[in-house]
């Protein structure tokens, strides 16, 4: 090269490096883009770290992808998301946006990121809202509305690095089509996550397709799984200040294939898992449920119910960590279902797969009541009358039909008793105070007239069943939910007639008159039945069944006033069917007639009394002797 090239390149050298000098970042610059990549590194790793725990809904989690993530710039952040998502780094950088699929019966909002449901309108119910004058109106009821719900799948990216994508850390791409809506994750290349919803007109149940398309060489050979982290805060819907009905009816139920449901506890926080294979898998609520159904079969679950606190409208947060089988298919679909409405026995049995056991009509005998005697009667009175105060009355009198042999038994044992009311007073006037020798006696007097002290008692016994169930069926029937009745304007809740300015504890904010009616119809039918009655042996008893009422109006002040009205319809019939009884059923002197037939048959005495009267007469002897070893001294 001559001179003139040799200085032409020199003076291009120049150049060039005085403009690298003149356009070179401030110390402060430098110092500034190292604090933003560092920072956005750490922020990540805590992020997975927290991940790994299980933390995916804590606001330091929200503030690290929403937030900070958002600020930085496009360069910075997309190279933050090609470490993080692999493949899908294209899909971790977009704006959320809702996107809508409707029918008949239910509004769906769904948001592009994580290709999640946000929120599930139920048309045709409505919940109730307590205002800041304690009064309740009602409002557009909404079920996984949540905004801290989560519904993410976790997938185990690349073995060698053991990385792991979250479905909520994607921006999905929609395509609405007629009844269809498609979401779509970018991994490049062709390949793609998908997950699509359709649905029909009149249908609460949605088809669900997990798609993955070319995606069997990036998830990791080690895997045979991907794990789907479901979890839904439950707000309150109905007319509950406490939510006790709402807290204590609803929990996470699963279905093993080929076995029972099972679910976590209602009353208490808890947690469940199995490693079988499971049908499906439901968040239920008092009346309403969110279910997701393999059309195959899921892996295995965890579940677990968390109590919160009274004072939210939170109630319950329900969580379910479920196993979605992968086979590494270059193209694979898991096909699932989604049912998204009311707890309708009916609807929900007609899909065939026991869905109808997430609502609580109680276990053992009482839930076999509710579900197969109570629930066809009230379905067959219902049919014809539309008043559902007039339904609970028509069903109270069948009920009282069909348990009147028993109730007769439990009548003509109490008029036999009351038969020997004189005799047994005048046994307590021989023996005074002699409280051994006067039991030892009426013992005698039962055995010879063929009289069971008990025999009362034994059909009341017998009906315990029908009561419990009861107390379960009114407030697990959506049948009832927001139906009036005279005075009262939910059936499946609690009646009111006047709201205190206070709350007293275990009682409530409120009075409930169908409770008040039981309870006074509840001391007529004591005081009526007392009057026939011997209570000498244990005189407090006399005064025990006046008191119960009074104390049980502090518990069945805030129950279901369906059972209120049933129990207040029930000692109404009972007191009419004592009077009947006992005026015109029942004869008197035929009862005689039959305690004097008794005292001439021959007695034998069976082991139990023979038992009993030797224990009685030693301890007399034992008492005898103490006395006389006392009156010595």
């Amino acid at each position: 090269m001559d001179k003139n090239t040799i200085t032409g390149f020199l003076l291009i050298f120049g150049l060039l490096m005085a403009m690298s000098w003149f356009n070179q970042p401030s110390p402060q610059e430098i110092e500034r883009r190292k604090f933003v990549q560092d920072s956005l590194r750490m922020d990540v790793q805590r992020l997975d770290s927290l991940k790994e725990l299980g933390i995916t809904e804590t606001k330091e989690v929200e503030k690290i992808e929403e937030e900070k993530t958002a600020a930085l710039p496009d360069s910075v952040r997309q190279q933050a998301m090609n470490g993080k998502l692999g493949v899908f780094a294209a899909a971790g950088v977009g704006t959320e946006e809702d996107v809508i699929l409707e029918n008949d019966v239910m509004k769906i909002v769904f948001t592009n990121k994580g290709a999640r449901i946000k929120n599930v309108e139920l048309k045709g119910y409505k919940k109730w809202v307590r205002d800041k004058l304690d009064d309740y109106h009602k409002e557009q009821l909404n079920i996984m509305a949540d905004p801290k719900n989560k519904f993410d799948y976790r997938l185990p990216v690349g073995s060698a690095e053991s990385r792991e994508v979250y479905t909520s850390d994607l921006y999905f791409t929609p395509t609405v089509s007629g009844n269809t809506i498609s979401f779509k994750a970018d991994a490049g290349s062709g390949r793609y996550l998908e997950q699509k919803f359709t649905i029909e007109d009149g249908s609460y149940m949605v088809d669900y397709d997990l798609n993955f398309v070319g995606l069997n060489d990036v998830i990791s050979r080690d895997k045979n799984s991907i794990e789907l982290n479901w979890v839904n805060y439950l707000n309150k819907l109905e007319k509950d200040a406490s939510a006790y009905n709402e807290k204590n009816l609803s929990t996470v139920y699963y279905k093993e294939v080929d076995e029972d449901p099972t679910y976590c506890s209602c009353r208490s926080s808890d947690d469940d898992e199995t490693d079988k294979a499971v049908k499906w898998v439901s968040h239920a609520q008092q009346f309403f449920n969110s279910t997701l159904i393999a059309k195959s079969q899921f892996g295995g679950v965890y579940t677990e119910s968390d109590m919160l606190e009274s004072d939210s409208e939170e109630i319950k947060k329900l969580i379910s960590r479920i196993e979605i089988p992968y086979q590494h298919q270059a193209n694979e679909v898991f096909a699932m279902q989604m049912f998204l409405g009311p707890n309708k026995y009916d609807l929900l049995q007609s899909y065939d797969m026991e869905l109808q056991q997430i609502i609580p009509f109680g276990w053992s005998i009482f839930g076999w009541i509710n579900r197969h005697i109570f629930r066809p009667l009230f379905n067959f009175i219902s049919g014809f009358v539309g008043n559902y105060g007039i339904v609970i009355l028509l069903l109270t009198l069948i009920v009282k039909m069909v348990m009147f042999p028993l109730t007769y038994k439990m009548l003509y044992s109490q008029a036999k008793m009351g038969a020997l009311k004189p005799e047994l007073a005048k046994l307590k006037e021989k023996h005074g105070d002699d409280a051994q020798k006067q039991q030892m006696a009426q013992m005698a007097l039962y055995r010879e007239t063929g009289v069971s002290p008990l025999g009362g008692c034994m059909p009341m016994l017998l009906q315990m069943p029908i009561w419990f169930a009861l107390y379960r069926f009114f407030p697990a029937s959506i049948e009832f939910r927001q139906k009036s009745f005279l005075w009262a304007d939910d059936l499946s809740s609690w009646d009111s007639i006047m709201n205190l300015p206070f709350e007293i504890p275990m009682y409530g904010a409120h009075v409930s008159l169908f409770t008040l009616l039981w309870a006074v119809t509840t001391v007529m039918y004591a005081y009526y039945n007392s009057k026939h009655m011997d209570f000498s042996a244990q005189p407090m008893m006399k005064y025990v069944q006046y008191v119960m009422p009074m104390f049980f109006i502090v518990f069945f002040n805030s129950f279901a006033s369906g059972l209120s009205c049933y129990l207040f319809f029930s000692n109404v019939i009972n007191i009419t069917q004592t009077i009947v009884a006992k005026k015109f059923v029942i004869n008197e002197e035929k009862i005689l007639a039959e305690l004097d037939a008794n005292r001439k048959k021959p007695k034998k005495k069976g082991a139990f009394q023979q038992s009993l009267e030797k224990a009685m007469k030693e301890q007399q002897n034992k008492t005898g002797a103490a006395k006389n070893k006392s009156k010595k001294k």
